[in-house]
């Protein structure tokens, strides 16, 4: 049943409701507040979400259908917001209603956690915040996105980086995030002779964690958990490594845990693009006919609902109609939204030169030898969401206005040429909430 269907949800709950103006106070205090104000701040936020019907749910079961192969033919759009988190949502909500989406998935990473300032808690009260002032009701998904495993950390205090992470994922859930990606690819040890062995850490890593979330799930849902056998930018993902993965994985999970929804592979993108000397982007060719074979094998051998495109926002507008034709289930999508930003003729040209300087200065030690000022500026300015995240969330009315028009006409595009327009019931059908 639809969130609009349900009984109830015309009528706001009696001392729970809120014009959009006391939405906008209480999200920049459940932002910017000091302890009191901010966790009063996200606590109502959470009250007005619920009296509208946004109910904060996993995707794991609309998954499970596309494993069962109840339906076909969408790419489910997950969208990390790196900065001005509230006003970027507003625009993601409007766009979604606009043409009847109800599968979208808000996600942030563990890395962007750090260099944005945006904890889970802070994260979830803008999304929610943000479905209220729309108009918005129905499921939201919030995901952990790449709740990755530092390579160098692991490798001198294994144990100390793991409770990093699962510290991290109990943070997350109790926020509501109900979607975890966990991603060891990064210790897929590709020397080793046998594709097995090269998945061995990696395989005990997700199935580790997948224990876990379990034992912290709430009652009667169940998490969609996501694992990884391609590290992004790295060698291209084959159904060889996704049966050696899934052979461990499934070994050491045993039969008694639910596992995993879905598998992120690598097909050829890089997080971000590639920026060539000069700032432009350079071509780059996803291998979808490797990315179908995957996802085909993900549902037909393992009964996931498929495999997940990292990478993909800085690709050509005509790349991403290609994603429902090769049973991509699910495709990340950030860098493309921060350059829309940041490259808007509304975003106030003195702050961004300041912001430049700033980067240039500040983070110097990071200019890979051989990098022109335009590519180290591209690389590092996502750092900038943290660094101004005041200035930036006090951007002029008509500047904010602007970037959320261009961004939701944006939004609207990817929908449509994912396919995801006019989904509402299909995700009222498999879905929980």
């Amino acid at each position: 049943m639809s969130s609009a269907e349900q009984p109830g949800n015309n009528s706001l709950r009696k001392g729970v409701s809120a014009t959009s103006g006391e939405v906008d106070i209480l999200v920049k205090n459940a932002v910017f507040g000091n302890d009191e104000a901010r966790e009063h701040s996200r606590e109502k936020i959470r009250q007005l979400a619920s009296a509208h019907g946004v109910v904060l749910a996993s995707i794991d079961g609309l998954y499970r259908a596309a494993g069962k192969g109840l339906y076909t033919g969408i790419t489910v759009p997950a969208i990390n917001i790196r900065g001005i988190t509230y006003q970027v949502a507003r625009s993601i909500f409007r766009a979604a209603l606009k043409d009847r989406v109800g599968a979208f998935i808000l996600e942030i990473a563990r890395s962007e956690i750090g260099y944005t300032a945006q904890r889970p808690g802070e994260y979830a009260a803008c999304i929610l915040a943000g479905a209220v002032t729309e108009g918005f009701r129905g499921p939201v998904f919030l995901q952990g996105d790449h709740f990755q495993v530092n390579p160098a950390k692991y490798s001198s205090e294994p144990e100390r980086e793991l409770n990093s992470i699962r510290e991290l994922v109990h943070e997350a859930v109790s926020a509501g995030f109900l979607n975890i990606d966990i991603d060891a690819s990064t210790i897929v040890d590709l020397k080793k002779s046998s594709f097995e062995e090269q998945q061995e850490g990696n395989c005990q890593i997700t199935a580790d964690m997948t224990r876990f979330v379990r034992g912290i799930e709430p009652e009667g849902i169940t998490i969609s958990v996501g694992g990884e056998i391609g590290e992004v930018g790295g060698r291209d993902s084959t159904v060889v490594d996704l049966r050696a993965f899934m052979t461990g994985y499934l070994r050491l999970l045993g039969p008694d845990l639910r596992g995993l929804s879905k598998i992120s592979v690598q097909t050829g993108t890089t997080h971000g693009g590639v920026v060539l000397p000069d700032g432009s982007m350079a071509s780059v060719e996803v291998d979808f006919k490797a990315l179908k074979e995957l996802s085909q094998a993900a549902r037909k051998e393992y009964g996931m609902g498929g495999a997940v495109q990292h990478g993909a926002s800085t690709l050509p507008d005509e790349a991403y109609d290609l994603f429902p034709q090769a049973d991509t289930l699910e495709v990340h999508l950030a860098t493309g939204f921060q350059n829309i930003i940041f490259d808007s003729p509304y975003f106030p040209g003195d702050l961004l030169d300041r912001i430049y300087r700033h980067l240039r200065d500040k983070y110097a030690s990071e200019m890979k030898q051989g990098d022109t000022s335009e590519q180290f500026v591209y690389k590092t300015r996502k750092k900038a969401f943290g660094d101004f995240k005041e200035e930036l969330w006090n951007l002029p009315g008509s500047s904010l206005r602007r970037i959320g028009d261009t961004l939701e006409e944006r939004f609207s595009l990817l929908f449509r040429k994912l396919k995801v327009a006019d989904t509402v019931d299909l995700v009222s059908q498999f879905v929980d909430y």
